[in-house]
């Protein structure tokens, strides 16, 4: 094996995995450095209690909070990274997003490229992986130059009553756009059976539009990629002069390894990325490489979400849930003139996952309890923006473990948000066959070790003094580093984060295809 690469990327989650697709077909050396491992089909279950009470996926990572009280992050360290576990949500950022918004508790600032930028690069990842969708309901939809590349996933029954009810209130609910490989008018040649454990389980028969199947596993088919797998980088080694990556140092199988690469591209997860540059201090660049601007792990956000169970009079038998979203409020509403984010469907509950989730509140409540409280559930995922702070940050102890010191904010419209949906909920059940009303809510706000939709720790821009990154993610100050995960966001707006990460592994890709010529 060849210690020398023309592009090295550390990672292969959304933004990793995509550009190793992207670039495969150059000719180029590429390699994809993955800290964790294939998710081997036979070590998968559909257990609700392996997944949410063991934590079967989750690494055994130990970060501390601000007062360096150690906690377990939720995150996933396989090929595919994130993708694996996630709910294949993919959702464009509003043109809004891109500019500068107002918000109840300061401001959402402007990135340095505008939705235009970036459009393209939606409708390719959307078409990379095979997004379904219909255009022109979402009322807070930006423009596109392409449909939906499949058609919207369906509603079952349940859901579609629902929507139907949301429909009549005046609201105006869309099928949410979902990365999942079916095929509705041939459903026994389809690779998605429309199961009920999508969303935070990995998918068995690899049908969910993952970074590993959609993107690792392409890039794999041409003879100039390689993957390393259980191979953690520990430090990235500068020339000389500091101005350039020439080493990267890699743990594998247990011996430490060096491997050199013409271009390195970070892809390591907001708070990992953040890790890596800070951990790779030398004479040159003293508080970390592209930390000139102190700026490498500040502005973390990963949204105010609330999960909120609805209990329905009547039995929830949906198996895929995940089918309906409502953006009404995303900008505000009458009597608030701040926007407040958007409701979703989660995946459809089952009694474990509340033994993971609430395990004091259920500690003595039997699972039958439980169960029977899932099969009349409704599960709902409020998301509302959280702003860049600077003292939200990544930083490193003596020991180099990770420290997340988050302060919340913006706490107002997530309330409002919930409320909204409560008040809908109560005067839409008119009908005993309706799903509402409902007379009992659970209501999760996600706690500090919920990093799924973490983004902000290198973000970009054109003041090398006010940011890590250029405008094609290159570190200001090395003229060979990319990071091309969520870590570049300048703002994280209230839409899942996965398809403009993807969309932006291909915006940099175009740069560095002009620039491996």
């Amino acid at each position: 094996m060849p210690n020398n690469y023309d592009v090295i990327i550390i990672g292969s989650g959304a933004g990793g995995g995509t550009l190793a697709r992207s670039l495969a077909a150059t000719g180029k050396r590429i390699l994809i450095l993955e800290r964790g491992d294939w998710l081997k089909r036979e070590a998968l279950n559909w257990d609700a209690k392996a997944v949410f009470v063991d934590n079967r996926y989750i690494s055994k990572d130990t970060w501390y909070d601000c007062d360096g009280k150690p906690f377990q992050p939720q995150v996933h360290y396989f090929v595919g990274g994130a993708t694996k576990m996630y709910g294949a949500a993919l959702y464009r950022l509003r043109r809004e997003d891109f500019g500068e918004l107002h918000h109840y508790d300061g401001l959402s600032p402007a990135w340095p490229i505008n939705y235009g930028d970036m459009e393209p690069f939606y409708t390719q990842a959307e078409q990379m992986y095979q997004v379904h969708g219909v255009r022109g309901v979402d009322p807070t939809e930006p423009p596109a130059s392409a449909p939906y590349p499949y058609p919207p996933v369906s509603h079952e029954p349940r859901m579609q009553k629902l929507f139907d009810n949301l429909h009549v209130a005046g609201l105006h609910p869309f099928h949410a756009p979902c990365g999942i490989m079916l095929n509705e008018k041939d459903m026994a040649h389809s690779t998605c059976i429309r199961c009920q454990t999508c969303d935070g389980f990995p998918c068995l028969v690899h049908a969910k539009s993952d970074a590993e199947v959609l993107g690792v596993r392409p890039a794999l088919q041409h003879s100039n990629v390689t993957l390393l797998r259980n191979s953690k980088v520990l430090k990235l080694n500068t020339s000389a002069n500091g101005r350039s990556v020439k080493e990267v140092v890699v743990e594998r199988d247990g011996q430490t390894e060096t491997l050199t690469g013409d271009i390195v591209v970070v892809s390591c997860g907001a708070a990992n990325s953040a890790k890596l540059l800070l951990s790779s201090a030398n004479d040159k660049h003293p508080n970390g490489l592209a930390n000139g601007s102190d700026q490498v792990g500040r502005n973390y956000m990963f949204h105010n979400s609330v999960a909120v169970l609805a209990i329905s009079t009547d039995p929830n038998p949906t198996f895929f849930q995940k089918t309906i979203a409502i953006n009404d409020f995303y900008f505000g509403m009458d009597g608030f003139g701040f926007p407040m984010g958007g409701i979703q469907m989660m995946g459809k509950s089952a009694g474990e996952m509340y033994k993971g989730e609430k395990p004091l509140e259920t500690a003595l409540a039997p699972l039958g309890l439980l169960n029977d409280i899932a099969r009349h559930a409704v599960d709902f995922w409020l998301c509302t923006e959280d702003l860049p702070d600077p003292n939200n940050r990544v930083s490193l102890d003596r020991a180099g473990n990770i420290t997340l010191s988050y302060t919340p904010n913006n706490q107002v419209p997530k309330q409002k948000l919930y409320d909204k949906l409560k008040s809908m909920l109560k005067h839409l059940g008119m009908h005993p066959d309706h799903l509402i009303p409902r007379n009992a809510y659970l209501k999760s706000d996600m706690p500090i070790a919920a990093v799924g939709h973490q983004a902000g720790t290198c973000r970009f821009g054109k003041d090398p003094k006010s940011s890590v990154l250029d405008i094609n993610c290159k570190a200001h100050e090395l003229d060979n580093l990319y990071v091309v995960d969520t870590s570049f966001f300048v703002s994280i707006g209230a839409v899942n984060p996965a398809l403009t990460a993807m969309a932006n592994a291909l915006r940099v890709s175009a740069h560095l295809q002009e620039r491996l010529k």
